[in-house]
């Protein structure tokens, strides 16, 4: 093709044709330039239908992700929401000691003390090349904002961490009724609500504690009613954000689901 080109040019020169050759000349370079316009937008295409692919492997990698971050946090929302059911359980008591039950109070007992942390999986999406690859701005700023959405409620839960070490745990030890606790707990086989194989039921055998515990002396004991007035706003206030992120997580998984094979 580059020699037949070259004896056109050879032969208008030597005709003398140079307006003609002119002319010639550039048609040829507009032919070159559209040539390489072509190349571009084929290589341009090509690169788009890299990210593209890139893009798809990104958003099915969020999509398993949140969906496993969705799970754990339904799950620290419903040993929250089981918390708060105890400490409905413990404040009736409190008022009506002559109905205690003793099983029944020591599992109450234990459903405020425990510790529903959430701890989501960590994308290595922001802050680098991949997030560009995303094209749903509105998903893009919901990754953006994700880390300090759950810092939010991450900071609650640790408030409630500090409270259960200082406060909670040594007041059920000072009334002498943590061996007892623990005992009601793993007698009969304990399944945690975040244990990684639910279909394991663990048992332990503890004993109740051997000296006299009068449960109705123990329910009028002032610190124990702030107590558990305490964990009912700590549990209230934390799924309150926790529904909020809960909310976050639907919508990022909506749109991922929207984009996926679009």
């Amino acid at each position: 093709m580059i020699k037949f080109f070259r004896k056109i040019r050879q032969r208008l020169l030597s005709e003398n044709k140079f307006s003609k050759y002119l002319l010639y000349a550039i048609g040829e370079i507009i032919l070159v330039v559209i040539g390489i316009l072509i190349a571009l937008q084929i290589n341009n295409w090509n690169e788009r239908q890299k990210d593209l692919a890139k893009e798809q492997l990104i958003l099915k990698q969020l999509q398993k992700e949140y969906t496993s971050n969705l799970k754990q946090l339904d799950e620290k929302i419903l040993m929250r929401n089981e918390g708060l059911v105890a400490c409905n359980t413990l404040l009736d008591k409190i008022d009506h000691p002559q109905s205690i039950n003793a099983i029944e109070f020591y599992k109450a007992l234990w459903q405020i003390a425990r510790d529903p942390t959430f701890d989501p999986i960590e994308n290595d999406i922001i802050g680098t090349e991949k997030l560009r690859l995303i094209q749903n701005q509105e998903l893009v700023e919901l990754l953006s904002n994700w880390s300090s959405e759950v810092f939010q409620v991450q900071e609650l839960e640790l408030q409630y961490q500090k409270y259960r070490t200082e406060t909670i745990f040594p007041c059920i030890t000072r009334l002498g009724i943590m061996r007892n606790v623990n005992d009601i707990l793993w007698k009969d086989g304990y399944t945690p609500t975040e244990a990684l194989d639910k279909t394991y039921n663990y048992k332990f055998s503890i004993e109740p504690t051997k000296k006299d515990v009068d449960l109705k002396e123990v329910l009028n004991d002032v610190e124990l009613e702030g107590i558990v007035s305490m964990v009912i706003t700590f549990n209230q206030m934390t799924n309150m954000q926790s529904q909020t992120l809960r909310d976050r997580i639907n919508n990022m998984l909506q749109i991922i689901e929207n984009e996926i094979d679009k």
